[in-house]
């Protein structure tokens, strides 16, 4: 990492709007959050069942000037005191992706503020610098989210390799579907989580699938077929599938899945510490599991605190930090893209 543009204080403002939560946030030298705004549609977007894109976008045009006011107002700042304007650019819905992007291109062009382009991935991993402020890499991670399930060596702030990752759905997608055909409304993985709390996790027995050339792979579909399955045959016998008893064995059959190819992966290469990441790295059994699992191996495990681990604009500004020091600075020629692989940045 180039050190070059290294100062002792550095204030990074950070917008993010990858998909439904319209963020900005103040962040002091990628670890100390100076403020943090967040406004969320899931409300609105609740009464579809999902995300609606289109509607997602509209939304970020009306929000995003009033929040990163706010951002700057809560942290007692204005433009000229801030060292660098940092924005999630990819991936995610490209429509939400643009007004951020272009927002901040905006800022930029009027303060003279370097403009910071950031990998959503990358910054969900970057959260674990605010909560664990003594997390320095390498370590392996697990990024997990409603679109992600990835295992990423982290070898250095902007240095990452994937080790392995979904071959079809990610863990978050199946967790939303599977809670929607219970009957449980948006987000669905959360609502899951919670009912899972009160039921039987051996009711209903879940395949455990593994990808056969690859040991660190994960495939998530046939796991949801399974599932679906249980509740279409239930509602065809005309019986009645217990909610609480089906969340927790399919739970318990995602959270395995998970786990075991992570622990094996850091095994397999000696990782001793090991990192979490994303929206459903708020899962309560994953948490759990992963704690135990990590105490009988010795390892040091880190975790987001519960209000970094959905979309925000402090996990953004925290990565930024590092990749300004990398000299990944955009003009504005910046444009978002829907994909882009982590390691690409």
């Amino acid at each position: 990492m180039n050190n070059s543009n290294k100062k002792d204080t550095f204030r990074i403002l950070a917008i993010e709007s990858s998909c439904d939560e319209t963020a900005a946030a103040v962040v002091e030298n990628g670890r100390n959050v100076l403020s943090n705004v967040v406004v969320s549609q899931i409300d609105e977007h609740k009464l579809y069942g999902g995300v609606v894109p289109e509607i997602a976008s509209r939304r970020h045009v009306e929000a995003i000037s009033s929040v990163v006011d706010k951002a700057l107002s809560d942290a007692d700042l204005a433009l000229e005191d801030l060292d660098a304007i940092a924005v999630t650019y990819a991936p995610g819905l490209i429509g939400a992706l643009l007004v951020g992007v272009n927002f901040a291109k905006g800022l930029s062009y009027a303060s003279g503020v370097p403009l910071v382009p950031v990998h959503h991935l990358r910054s969900h991993i970057a959260a674990n610098y605010i909560t664990n402020k003594e997390l320095e890499p390498p370590f392996l991670c697990l990024v997990v989210s409603g679109g992600h399930s990835h295992i990423v060596y982290v070898e250095d702030y902007t240095k990452m390799r994937i080790i392995g990752k979904t071959r079809d759905d990610a863990a978050g997608e199946v967790f939303d579907k599977v809670a929607r055909t219970i009957g449980m409304p948006y987000p669905g993985g959360v609502n899951l989580d919670k009912k899972a709390e009160l039921g039987n996790d051996a009711a209903y027995p879940m395949p455990h699938p593994r990808v056969a050339d690859s040991p660190y792979d994960f495939s998530f579909s046939g796991l949801k077929t399974a599932a679906l399955n249980i509740i279409h045959n239930a509602e065809q016998r005309g019986e009645a599938v217990s909610a609480e008893d089906l969340s927790a064995s399919y739970r318990k059959a995602v959270v395995g899945c998970l786990t075991e190819n992570f622990i094996k992966a850091a095994n397999d290469l000696g990782c001793k510490t090991l990192v979490i990441a994303g929206g459903v790295s708020a899962n309560t059994l994953l948490r759990r599991e992963l704690e135990r699992e990590c105490a009988e191996r010795g390892f040091e495990l880190y975790m987001p605190e519960l209000k970094y681990c959905g979309d925000n604009g402090a996990m953004v500004g925290a990565q930024a930090y590092y990749e300004y020091l990398s000299g990944n600075i955009a003009d504005l020629s910046l444009n978002a893209a829907a994909t882009r692989s982590i390691e690409l940045g």
